[in-house]
């Protein structure tokens, strides 16, 4: 089992930032209180507040999948409402079953295994 971390951006729609940051906010709740593999979720806003980038990490593949079972509906919810990512990147070796899910909910992935590091 190896640690999966995520990075995805999202743009925000113009005159809808309060909007987004009260979905965020309920996503955040979520993730407390549903997942127990999830090590990092943080999103941050960029400078003109535009923009948002999502930082995420998990123990393990397992991990992201009960993720993406315990926040579907809020997940679906925040992609219709502001759009997919445009963005997304996974670091680690995700299982097939994760790459699957994430590309059948119309993201564009990209993959990185590690090289080296601590």
């Amino acid at each position: 089992m190896s640690k999966i971390q995520a990075s995805a951006k999202i743009r925000i729609p113009k005159g809808r930032l309060e909007e987004f940051k009260g979905a965020v906010a309920d996503y955040i709740k979520q993730v407390k209180e549903k997942d127990r593999g999830t090590l990092q979720a943080d999103w941050f806003l960029s400078s003109d507040t535009t923009e948002c980038e999502i930082r995420e990490a998990y123990k393990s593949s397992q991990a992201v999948l009960e993720h993406q079972s315990n926040l579907r509906e809020s997940i679906a919810r925040i992609f219709e409402r502001f759009g997919t990512p445009y963005s997304v990147t996974i670091y680690g070796d995700p299982s097939t079953e994760v790459l699957e899910n994430a590309r059948a909910g119309g993201l564009d992935v990209k993959v990185f295994s590690l090289l080296a590091g601590l």
